[in-house]
């Protein structure tokens, strides 16, 4: 079945149609767009669409294997390595993935990945990495290995002074799954310490996550998406980014899991977590209130908290203001997110001192009486 998509500016009905389609269909949608109408259906998306809206739209509209690329892609051109979308993908896909990935990577960049990544990376990181690549970890169980193994990273971390990290490579970076799980049952026993534990404390930068990603998919694959879209959401550092490429990417593959593991974790639904996260995410996202503060410096402040006087404490509602620290060239405008029945929402970070003005205090809304507090 073929569907046909004109593009204009109701972004909701953009979202709706694509969203309640799979990706394959919305590869016919493409498809069917360029023989209609002779052009190229994403490019006109781009042109209509913006920010962080558009990230996801064209997201949307990449084919699995292809997107995975393009990150991976992005992640190593130019200055500097994005370690953490590399450690994100070539830890958590399966062999089969992983060559495919490979192979689409050489037939649209005209390059190797292999080489792309150890040209990109260093020292013991890169050696995990190219390990992961190659796609060949060891099938099934070795009975006779689980106790050895879990022995020898204990003498390589707990029991050594110092770290042998190429005992951690080689075990997990090598053994499968279904292996890895018995042998970390087998190392609490032996050291007293989830592996998860020894990693934190005896490995350090790319490595630590990189293994500790390893160990936690050799575990259960959605529940460390579930952990990495939780993080991606937390603290006034949010990532935009890896929470469109988690979503994205995992819709149609185990996002159900991750619900479920998502709320046994984190005792809430994903659900409402990313209704409160996107409250404050571009406006094609969603509506945010937007203030004009002539009176407030970028540079001093990252976060007001504002009480609503017309609430009752019973009825505790918390409105963040957040910016960048970008100085604008005409008064900023600050997006007001309002985050219902969050109580754990009012612990945002704010660094306003005492340099409020008369001005401040005194200033209201257009829509309701407010105080500034500390």
């Amino acid at each position: 079945m073929v569907f046909v998509v004109t593009i204009g500016t109701d972004e909701d009905s953009i979202m709706k149609l694509l969203t309640s389609r799979s990706n394959s269909q919305r590869q016919q949608i493409k498809a069917a767009y360029k023989t209609l109408h002779g052009k190229d259906l994403v490019g006109d998306l781009k042109g209509e669409l913006g920010g962080k809206f558009e990230t996801l739209v064209v997201a949307l509209m990449t084919p699995p294997i292809l997107y995975d690329v393009t990150s991976l892609r992005n992640a190593i051109k130019g200055a500097g390595t994005d370690e953490k979308v590399l450690i994100e993908i070539l830890s958590s896909r399966t062999a089969q993935q992983i060559k495919d990935i490979t192979a689409a990577y050489r037939q649209e960049f005209n390059k190797n990945l292999e080489e792309d990544v150890t040209g990109d990376t260093s020292g013991h990181f890169r050696r995990l990495l190219v390990i992961l690549l190659q796609a060949s970890r060891q099938q099934g169980v070795q009975e006779g290995n689980i106790e050895a193994d879990a022995q020898t990273l204990f003498s390589a971390g707990e029991k050594k002074f110092g770290t042998d990290e190429e005992q951690f490579i080689t075990i997990l970076g090598n053994r499968s799954t279904e292996h890895l799980r018995r042998v970390f049952a087998a190392y609490m026993k032996l050291a007293g310490y989830e592996m998860e534990e020894s990693i934190q404390r005896e490995t350090s930068g790319g490595l630590r996550d990189l293994l500790l990603a390893v160990v936690k998919c050799a575990r259960s694959v959605p529940a460390y998406f579930a952990e990495t879209l939780y993080y991606s959401m937390k603290g006034a550092g949010t990532d935009d980014q890896t929470l469109i490429r988690v979503m994205v990417s995992r819709s149609e593959v185990d996002m159900l899991d991750i619900r479920a593991d998502y709320r046994r974790l984190f005792a809430k639904s994903l659900h409402s977590a990313i209704q409160v996260y996107t409250e404050y995410l571009s406006l094609s996202l969603h509506s945010a209130i937007q203030v004009y503060t002539e009176y407030l410096s970028l540079s001093q402040y990252s976060a007001i908290q504002v009480y609503t006087e017309y609430l009752s404490l019973s009825q505790y509602s918390a409105i963040q203001v957040q910016w960048g620290k970008k100085v604008f060239s005409q008064p900023p405008i600050v997006q007001v997110l309002p985050l219902k029945k969050m109580r754990e929402a009012c612990n945002f970070h704010h660094r306003y001192t005492s340099t409020m003005t008369d001005k401040m205090r005194r200033k209201k809304s257009r829509k309701s009486h407010c105080r500034i507090f500390n």
